[in-house]
């Protein structure tokens, strides 16, 4: 009798587990990474493979010095590694993707606990880390015109996004290229048609759910066709598909219940198209989504389901 186990309910057996999500997100991401080495050239690869090397060597060596049992086989460590990867130029210097990696694992995701712990995203943790300490590598934009109707060998300018904000007079790429991902932009997150593919791919496998993704671009799409800021580019413009799809769903810093998600998302989409019009920077995905990190415990207390039965807390 001593050796039984006894908790509450609910008991739910499930052959789900941290590594089979993890792995079915890097699944997801395969079609914008084959994307990116397409359009940006074979750095594109070089680069996620040194943020994915140096995530789950972080994660070793901390767990190794702390004495905390090995979690690198879970595979969150090598997606926190891939995500951060796909919001960063393709001309990054290597040093500072390495810096970029170590942050989001030993600061933002170990020093509070582990997987499940952490308040904020990693990766997108890092990414605002990294803006605010090398805005000018983070803000330069490389690629090469490999699948572009373009004849150059190299283009170098401003992303769409900029073109949008009205900071630079060149003109904005066809829907054609932003739906293909040929224009300037972090190297995961310009292949619209491939990160679409990919949040089906996880839909169909039950990873994330619809509320958080559907409210987040809704928003974005409805405001920015409001105000005039022409929707269509904005949806397919900077990180809102990478971010909406693959990093407002992460279970552990987003709301637990559906309409949680849904208020999640609209928060996203709102702050999103604050920052995008009025504000300094021309993106604003990465900050909608650690604003609204912090939110989450609120939002989620604020839509919790009272128990059949339950007394008035």
């Amino acid at each position: 009798m001593s050796n039984m186990t006894v908790s509450v309910s609910p008991h739910i057996k499930d052959k789900t587990s941290t590594k089979s999500i993890m792995r079915d997100v890097i699944i997801a991401l395969t079609p914008a990474l084959i994307a990116s080495v397409l359009i940006f050239g074979m750095r594109a690869l070089l680069v996620t493979a040194v943020c994915v090397a140096f995530s789950v060597g972080s994660e070793w060596a901390f767990e190794k010095i702390v004495k905390k049992p090995n979690t690198i086989g879970d595979l969150s460590a090598a997606v926190t590694g891939a995500l951060l990867a796909f919001n960063l130029p393709v001309g990054i210097p290597l040093w500072q993707a390495a810096f970029g990696s170590i942050v989001a694992i030993v600061v933002v995701k170990q020093l509070f606990g582990g997987l499940g712990q952490n308040f904020a995203n990693p990766a997108i943790t890092a990414r605002i880390v990294m803006l605010l300490a090398f805005s000018s590598t983070m803000t330069t934009w490389v690629f090469p015109g490999l699948v572009s109707s373009a004849t150059p060998d190299a283009l170098s300018g401003a992303t769409p996004l900029v073109i949008l904000k009205g900071e630079t007079s060149a003109a904005l790429p066809s829907i054609r290229d932003m739906l293909l991902g040929v224009h300037g932009g972090c190297l995961g997150e310009t292949s619209a048609i491939a990160l679409v593919a990919g949040g089906i791919y996880l839909l169909v496998r039950r990873v994330i759910s619809w509320h958080t993704p559907v409210a987040f671009i809704g928003t974005v799409f409805l405001f920015t066709l409001i105000l005039g800021e022409q929707p269509v580019y904005q949806l397919l413009s900077g990180g809102l598909l990478l971010g909406a799809i693959f990093m407002a769903t992460d279970y552990s810093t987003t709301p637990s219940t559906n309409w949680g998600r849904i208020i999640f998302g609209v928060g996203c989409g709102l702050i999103t198209v604050l920052i995008r019009v009025w504000g300094n920077y021309p993106e604003g995905v990465s900050f909608s989504i650690l604003l609204m990190n912090i939110l989450t415990p609120y939002i989620s207390k604020l839509t919790a389901k009272k128990p059949l039965g339950g007394a008035e807390v």
